[in-house]
């Protein structure tokens, strides 16, 4: 006789949700226009773009929870293709400040209107009024644990812990 596994409740929220998540985040990559840039170069030009500033290797790195070294290849192959740019920061000359190119900040929101157009319709086409605020809830939460996980790792950070690398 086979026994049931009992789990706590957010245990099974928490399964829920991962592959949820998981599951929507592979939609919206089928529907990105441009499939030759990975995954891991479209991370560093989002982190550029959201920065709204120029950023340090190290802070790039940090940002994406990397080390510094295994994004220089990156770096180097984004820059090739003129979707970031790399210019000596003035007060630290020994420092170089990446920052994203109107092409990189181009080719991220071509990516978001046909991701956002996809979504849109699909939002208004199969869920209600109700699905709808529902759904703007579940997105505000899932914003909020994400926003306790990065507060969370730079206090971790700040005393010397070492994070999970992605």
């Amino acid at each position: 006789m086979e026994t049931l596994e009992v789990r706590a409740p957010e245990i099974d929220a928490a399964i829920k949700l991962r592959r949820s998540v998981q599951r929507f985040a592979r939609q919206l990559r089928f529907r990105r226009v441009d499939s030759a840039i990975s995954g891991t170069k479209r991370s560093v030009l989002a982190s550029l773009f959201h920065s709204e500033q120029p950023l340090t290797l190290t802070e790039l790195a940090r940002r994406e929870r990397l080390q510094p070294q295994s994004l220089t290849r990156v770096i180097a192959e984004l820059e090739e293709a003129r979707l970031i740019a790399r210019k000596p920061d003035e007060i630290d000359r020994r420092q170089l400040l990446i920052s994203i190119t109107a092409k990189g900040r181009n080719l991220l929101m071509v990516d978001a209107r046909a991701q956002i157009g996809w979504l849109g319709l699909t939002i208004s086409a199969h869920l209600s009024q109700a699905e709808q605020q529902v759904l703007l809830i579940a997105a505000e939460l899932m914003e909020r644990l994400c926003d306790i996980s990065d507060a969370a790792k730079d206090i971790g950070d700040a005393a010397g812990n070492q994070s999970p690398q992605s």
